[in-house]
């Protein structure tokens, strides 16, 4: 009886592996954004402003089956959404590599996509246009950006994501037509980016 009390206590502080016991529960908190997560990723004309964002925090499981509790900076009309969708994820145990605003990359796309991080706003044009991004509007969400790159002609970004170009043999962590991440993001009527080559990319409008 005491080593089962020590391994309760021990799961709800995080320190034994979900393996070990009964899984935590799912946890999710919609907070106003703060200026960290939003210090290189928003500026001065963008489409919409730090009072239409929110940080929504979520429970994940990482791709060893850990849980982890991540951050990720939507707009506030989509915040809800994206709350149902992670708790999809966690439901399933879909892995999640990391999740964190890409402020912590200074806004910088290449470097978020390198380090296989999920995230969402990003005040940026679509490459190689002068369109605002669907990212710009805090509506667009890139997971597991190297098991899921983009894709066009012989442009693979990120580079690691040449491993993942052939899409017909799933391997952990992607996004598959009829698999659970493009099914838990369906089910809030976000589309997927696959048509066009970009199979990390899911946004309310499918741009």
């Amino acid at each position: 009886m005491k080593i089962a009390a020590l391994l309760v206590t021990a799961a709800l502080a995080g320190g034994v592996s979900a393996a070990a016991g009964a899984a935590p529960e799912f946890r999710a908190k919609v907070n106003t954004v703060r200026w960290d997560d939003l210090r290189f990723t928003y500026h001065a004309g963008c489409p919409v402003g730090p009072s239409q964002l929110r940080t929504v925090e979520v429970s994940y499981w990482d791709f060893s089956g850990e849980p982890k509790v991540g951050k990720v900076v939507v707009a506030r009309r989509v915040a809800d959404d994206v709350v149902a969708v992670f708790r999809q994820l966690w439901a399933k145990r879909f892995p999640i590599r990391r999740l964190r605003p890409i402020s912590a990359y200074r806004g910088d796309d290449d470097a978020s996509m390198a380090a296989d991080n999920t995230s969402g706003f990003n005040c940026r044009f679509v490459a190689g246009t002068k369109h605002w991004s669907m990212h710009a509007y805090g509506e667009a969400i890139d997971v597991n950006t190297v098991e899921n790159p983009y894709v066009r002609g012989s442009t693979v970004k990120p580079p690691a994501g040449r491993a993942f170009l052939d899409r017909s043999r799933y391997r952990q962590g992607m996004a598959m037509s009829d698999g659970v991440l493009v099914r838990a993001f369906a089910s809030v009527g976000w589309k997927w980016g696959a048509s066009f080559g970009d199979y990390q990319h899911f946004s309310t409008t499918g741009r």
